[in-house]
């Protein structure tokens, strides 16, 4: 056997592999030494190249002087803060008309129906509502449906418009239903992209609202072509309302040159590793209205990429990503971690899970010398069939949103072979304001500052939590920083400081490679009963590494003592679970089980040690309850947060018999 043909069949990632498998081989396979010799130096010779850091990864970040220690990115060879990649691109109009030029006005947007192909519009042909708006100067205003009724209305009048695009005619027929008991003056037109009967129009025209089908629109476009009026840098872009975890939204204002510089410095940050062009393909599945997606869509579109949407049910995802093949895909973290638990999941014998962790391993260590590949022995054996699940072609992920446990976010990287992100960030700073650099493959930070603005930490006294040892709020300024909150100078003054730096609200750590580490967050936490301050999302992301639990919501009160929670089990996973303690069921005889809930607080509390928690974190007594938190059911925002007063309100009589037999 020649030394080449070996190694093509070995296709091992350590040089030790080799020489393990080599002296499991029969001794007239190699001719001695020599072809010993010959197939290390060809694997040295093919060893897959560790990606260049675009800077030196022990100091990633650095002080700028005379500003209170904040830090800005090292990819900057100045203090003077990135507002835009390409000259030709100032705006979020400009953005589009980059890729409808580079594109050749190649495919742009792409939707599926059941079992069918993707097909797809180019960019000439799509002028849907965005791209018109902001191609004559005018704002954008999104609209989650799940915001509620009376959340719509507030904005509706908040943000004066007088023209609401839907998808369906339900979401016309709520608006009409306002408008006729007077609640939405301003409001005069609607239009509705998905067939509807003339009662519709009747309707609006006895209130007062004019009703068109999209078509409609489209047609006296073509009438009366107007001249495009394009936007300035400082003009407003997107008026995005916060899904309201906590009171009335609040209409964060978004401008153009917020768009561009968060976008650009994206592009910044990876431009030695990865430059999107008019091949790349784009997963689209999270909200719209988010600046996240926002965000990653003007990335790809300003490069001539295309966009496919998922049919819109979250269930039906791997079907769409089979059938697209994208080669970006960003997620949030509760999407990783059901990957996680499924893989996981369905390695039903202790073999198969040691087999997946010692891959993993094996790949770990790879990119820990910088090289992020899918082709290696493990991939091909183990790891092969999960990147096929997202299509097999990804190229890059990004997470964001929310934290994501390390060890979920290194097995992930390992396993599906490609460059693989992190960022952190909010709406107020457009969407990120920190993230992973290429080469930089550790977990357990959200990367440094993005090229577009600085950070810095301040004091937060109450929490112990001081500047001069590293540790504080995270502040956040630069040219992706919003303009404040639309008609509300109160809240504005909150977010915003007198010297236009951005109050996060959550608790960041410098390492000492100038990474920013999330360690606690000062909008959610509460006091217990003898004064000790309680994070619980931090908390909740401990307990959701428990292998039967798939969400956790914990709460306490100034007047108890202690913590209680809410958690659902995994329907996927608890059967098998409680199998190995001895009990079978059905999934919701098994939530009832009074021995299975036993030994789910007990895992509880193990992990919670394992992880750290101190005595007054962890939860006292908890109770099954066998429903998912979701969109749907009002208990998770669009991008899948707790809504923390809802799961309040929804589960106070379960947490008040918690408490109250806590006292028995």
């Amino acid at each position: 056997m020649q030394a080449h043909e070996l190694f093509r069949h070995l296709r091992m990632p350590e040089l030790g592999d080799v020489r393990q498998y080599v002296r499991t081989l029969p001794t007239n396979t190699l001719m001695g030494f020599g072809a010993f010799a010959a197939l290390t130096t060809y694997w040295y010779a093919t060893r897959p190249k560790a990606l260049k850091p675009p800077c030196d990864l022990a100091m990633q970040s650095v002080e700028v002087e005379g500003s209170e220690h904040a830090r800005r990115s090292s990819l900057l060879n100045s203090n003077e803060l990135l507002i835009y990649y390409y000259d030709d691109v100032r705006t979020a109009y400009d953005i589009f008309q980059r890729g409808l030029q580079v594109s050749n006005n190649g495919p742009c947007l792409g939707f599926r129906k059941p079992n069918q192909p993707y097909e797809w519009i180019s960019y000439k042909e799509w002028v849907i509502v965005e791209q018109a708006c902001y191609a004559f100067s005018m704002v954008v205003v999104p609209l989650y449906d799940t915001l509620g009724t009376e959340a719509i209305m507030y904005i509706v009048n908040k943000a004066d418009l007088s023209l609401v695009f839907c998808d369906k005619p339900d979401k016309a027929n709520l608006l009409l239903t306002s408008a006729e008991k007077g609640e939405t003056p301003i409001l005069n037109t609607i239009v509705i992209m998905e067939s509807f009967g003339m009662d519709l129009v009747e309707r609006g025209k006895k209130c007062g609202v004019e009703v068109f089908k999209m078509k409609e629109i489209e047609e006296l476009g073509r009438a009366h072509r107007q001249k495009p009026i394009p936007p300035k840098p400082e003009d407003l872009a997107v008026i995005c309302f916060t899904s309201g975890t906590t009171g009335n939204p609040k209409g964060a204002m978004i401008t153009h040159q917020n768009i561009v510089s968060n976008t650009s410095a994206f592009v910044k940050t990876t431009e030695k590793t990865y430059m999107p062009s008019s091949d790349d393909v784009l997963i689209s599945f999270l909200p719209l209205a988010h600046m996240f997606e926002r965000i990653v869509e003007c990335v790809v579109l300003c490069h001539g990429a295309r966009i496919g949407f998922f049919q819109g049910d979250i269930r039906l995802l791997m079907d769409d990503l089979k059938a697209l093949q994208p080669t970006v895909f960003p997620v949030v973290p509760r999407l990783l971690n059901r990957m996680f638990d499924k893989i996981f999941g369905q390695a039903d014998t202790s073999l198969k899970r040691w087999l997946l962790d010692f891959a993993s391993k094996r790949k770990e260590a790879e990119l820990r010398s910088g090289i992020v590949r899918n082709n290696s022995f493990w991939d091909k054996v183990i790891f092969r069939k999960i990147q096929a699940s997202l299509g097999g072609k990804v190229r890059l992920m990004v997470t964001g949103a929310a934290p994501v446990s390390a060890s979920v976010l290194t097995f992930l990287r390992t396993a599906l072979g490609c460059q693989f992100y992190e960022g952190y960030g909010q709406t107020e700073c457009t969407a990120g304001c920190s993230l992973s650099l290429p080469g930089d493959w550790t977990a357990g930070h959200v990367g440094a500052p993005m090229p577009c603005n600085m950070v810095k930490l301040v004091d937060v006294q109450e929490m112990n939590y001081s500047a001069a040892k590293g540790e504080g709020e995270v502040c956040v300024k630069g040219p992706n920083v919003f303009r404040g909150y639309l008609k509300d100078p109160e809240k504005t003054a909150e977010a915003l400081d007198k010297d236009g730096w951005l109050h996060t609200g959550d608790i960041g750590k410098w390492l000492p490679n100038g990474t920013l580490k999330i360690i606690d967050r000062k909008k959610h936490i509460f006091k217990l009963a003898q004064g000790e301050y309680i994070a619980p999302e931090k908390i909740e992301n401990v307990y959701l590494r428990c292998e039967a639990l798939a969400q956790v919501f914990v709460h306490g009160e100034s007047l108890q003592a202690f913590l209680v929670a809410i958690v659902v089990p995994d329907p996927e996973t608890l059967r098998n679970w409680s199998k190995k303690k001895g009990f079978e069921g059905s999934y919701e005889e098994l939530c009832r089980n009074k021995d299975v809930k036993k030994y789910i607080l007990e895992d509880m509390m193990r992990i919670g040690k394992e992880s750290g928690l101190k005595s007054f974190e962890q939860v006292k007594d908890i109770f099954m309850h066998t429903e998912m938190f979701s969109v749907e059911n009002g208990l998770l925002t669009p991008t899948l947060k707790a809504k923390r007063p809802e799961l309040r309100k929804y589960f106070q009589s379960q947490i008040d018999e918690l408490y109250a037999n806590a006292k028995m």
